[in-house]
């Protein structure tokens, strides 16, 4: 077993890695043990009772965080010109197409996240194998496909993130800044938590959220009570 570092030792103190926590307090608990000396993101995983190697179990979708993610989001919309300036207006980081087409081919994915609309999804798919590796590729499904892109825009730096499970049936998102208010945390954890409670494919049997933890960078997962989670 490797050797704890002095930093885990204190953290150990202060919970119980066997112990399931409220919400609340489980929030709480990951400010008191982030030892980062960074804004920290906070995070949370949740493992779900699903296999995700079946097309009607692959579990995604979109949330709008209460308080949002903490983090300054860099969007690039590749449109028509007629919605340029909606864009620009709805405050888009880049807003082109065909020199950002190019760009993308050349290697530089420098942004978080890609709005584009239907009308030109022909030119933006050539981008998949750039893109999609990245997790950057627009999707209906996400809200990034769309002919309001202003819209989509103020969302996304509203706080709007989308989720999807991994193969091995687990979602992992970021939900905040470890210098959000516990409460703050808490309410943006509850957000995404009762968001994917809704999702529950039909196919999937026995239990749904197998565990559920928060987390910050640096910090070890404090385990969470789904019962302590008004709404489920």
């Amino acid at each position: 077993m490797a050797k704890l570092t002095k930093k885990q030792k204190e953290a150990l103190t202060k919970y119980d890695p066997a112990k399931q926590y409220a919400l609340n307090e489980a929030a709480s608990i990951v400010k008191e043990i982030n030892s980062a000396s960074f804004d920290a993101s906070v995070d949370i995983d949740v493992r779900l009772g699903v296999d995700p190697r079946k097309a009607d179990q692959m579990v995604r979708g979109v949330v709008a965080l209460p308080h949002g993610t903490g983090k300054e989001v860099k969007v690039l919309v590749l449109c028509t010109p007629d919605k340029e300036q909606e864009a620009k207006d709805a405050g888009a980081d880049y807003v082109g197409l065909d020199d950002y087409i190019t760009k993308i081919e050349g290697g530089w994915t420098d942004i978080d996240v890609i709005i584009t609309m239907p009308t030109v999804m022909a030119k933006v798919g050539r981008l998949g194998r750039v893109l999609g590796p990245r997790g950057l590729m627009p999707n209906p499904k996400a809200g990034t496909v769309t002919l309001e892109v202003g819209k989509a825009v103020t969302d996304v730096k509203g706080g709007k993130i989308d989720f999807k499970v991994d193969k091995f049936g687990i979602i992992h998102t970021s939900i905040g800044k470890s210098s959000f208010s516990p409460e703050k945390i808490a309410e943006n954890a509850a957000e995404v938590i009762l968001t994917i409670s809704k999702l529950k494919p039909a196919s999937a049997k026995g239990t749904y959220f197998k565990s559920i933890n928060l987390s910050t960078t640096q910090s070890p997962g404090i385990k969470i009570d789904k019962n302590s989670i008004s709404g489920l």
